[in-house]
């Protein structure tokens, strides 16, 4: 039997306007009231709202040609990156790259996440003994930054780049205030992108001229080499992939880590459990910590909403859904539903670690999406994290002078304010 898939009653919506809240507390309400598929109404047409495993796997991974893309909400920053791309130019794209982010491709960029984590591993042991007060957030935005830069130039961050490319996080904050008219938000935030602009001709150009690092090339020249060979990858466009990679490779690793580090202040435990579970560098500790990776990001998904349009009518786990539905796939609740996950609220990385702790279902957890359009760096930005807290975790334990808040829901969910702290060996 199809039906039209239920509705928030349009009073509910008003009061929420009215109030001012989060999008999330809408979202929150109508998964409440309604269940898996759900719907409300901004204006003239209803969105729907897919929390369900079953209906998560059918719009991502079953049925990605009946939910597309339509247009990212970062094009202003990434141009036609990966991220943005639609149709056989997406193809194409992905094809490239994906080489780069899984197997023998992987094994390239070991020894720079692993100098990067060395890095940031020295920073914090020189914090500790000035008893400085460091920000636990700029700090892991700095650390993604750095790994992703060696990966693609073959060169560690450097203090100019590092200050220019503080842009790059400065216009993700941006883009949900920004104008809806194009060519206002792109004033908006016109000196941000040319600041970000500059930094990309000049890695492009020393790339070009044969400059690796020290790590030997990176993934800029893999774009470069393709140029060669494929005449879509003009300048722009490799300038557009490589800002992508920045963006995607650091922002929401810098965010997790950030997330990670503030749970575990309020569940000193898991971190305690997870140093227990083996001997520095034995599988069972790395299993551990990569289990606190993952219980933050089932808190705190890099992808805590994805959108999609109906590009022809459907029937969505029993529900109608006509062509042109804006539909919003959301993991953040997906991952917060007591139906699908004990205890959701309490921060427990053992259910990653224990047989039969959680959810079977391939749409039950999605940090990172799940289907052909799921994230390119999901292994690199786990192999990152896990490395760099077997290096922090055993050493110092930040104790933070205040918290946020409050949390952003933007690009990506975030703390939103500072994380201040000092370190306690």
């Amino acid at each position: 039997m199809v039906t039209r898939v239920p509705e928030l009653d349009s009073g509910l919506v008003g009061q929420w306007q009215a109030g001012g809240g989060e999008l999330i507390d809408l979202f929150a309400q109508a998964h409440q009231q309604l269940g898996p598929v759900a719907a409300f109404r901004l204006g003239p047409r209803p969105t729907v709202l897919v929390t369900g495993p079953e209906a998560v796997q059918h719009v991502l991974a079953l049925h990605p040609d009946r939910y597309v893309k339509r247009s990212h909400r970062a094009r202003l920053l990434i141009g036609d990156g990966v991220l943005a791309a639609t149709g056989e130019a997406w193809q194409r794209q992905r094809r490239l790259l994906q080489s780069q982010f899984t197997g023998p491709g992987m094994r390239r960029y070991e020894q720079r996440i692993t100098e990067a984590a060395r890095t940031a591993a020295a920073r914090w042991a020189a914090y500790a003994r000035g008893r400085a007060v460091l920000d636990v957030g700029d700090e892991m935005r700095r650390f993604a930054l750095d790994t992703i830069w060696r990966s693609l130039t073959g060169h560690p961050l450097d203090p100019g780049t590092e200050r220019e490319l503080a842009s790059v996080p400065a216009v993700v904050a941006a883009l949900p205030s920004l104008p809806a008219d194009g060519a206002a938000a792109q004033g908006a935030v016109a000196a941000e992108l040319a600041r970000i602009d500059a930094v990309a001709a000049r890695a492009i150009a020393a790339a070009r001229d044969g400059e690796a690092g020290p790590d030997g090339p990176g993934l800029l020249h893999v774009l470069l080499e393709a140029a060669g060979t494929r005449p879509e990858y003009t300048d722009r466009l490799i300038r557009d992939e490589l800002v992508t990679l920045l963006v995607a490779g650091h922002e929401t690793t810098a965010t997790t880590l950030t997330w990670l580090h503030l749970l575990l202040d309020r569940n000193p435990q898991a971190r305690e459990q997870a140093l227990a579970a083996g001997a520095e560098g034995s599988p069972e500790r790395r299993q551990a910590v990569q289990a606190l990776v993952h219980e933050t990001l089932r808190f705190y998904p890099s992808a805590w909403i994805l959108p999609r349009c109906a590009a022809q009518d459907d029937v969505l786990t029993g529900y109608e859904v006509e062509a042109g539905t804006d539909v919003l796939v959301c993991p953040y609740l997906t991952h917060r539903d007591p139906g699908l996950w004990e205890e959701p609220e309490r921060f427990d990385p053992e259910r990653f670690t224990t047989p039969g702790r959680r959810p079977k279902h391939p749409g039950s957890y999605l940090p990172f999406g799940i289907g052909p359009r799921a994230c390119l760096g999901l292994q690199f930005a786990l192999r990152e994290s896990t490395v760099l807290l077997e290096h922090l975790l055993p050493a110092h334990t930040p104790r933070f002078r205040s918290t946020p808040a409050k949390t952003a829901y933007g690009l990506t969910v975030r703390p939103d304010g500072p994380t201040p702290a000092t370190l306690v060996a």
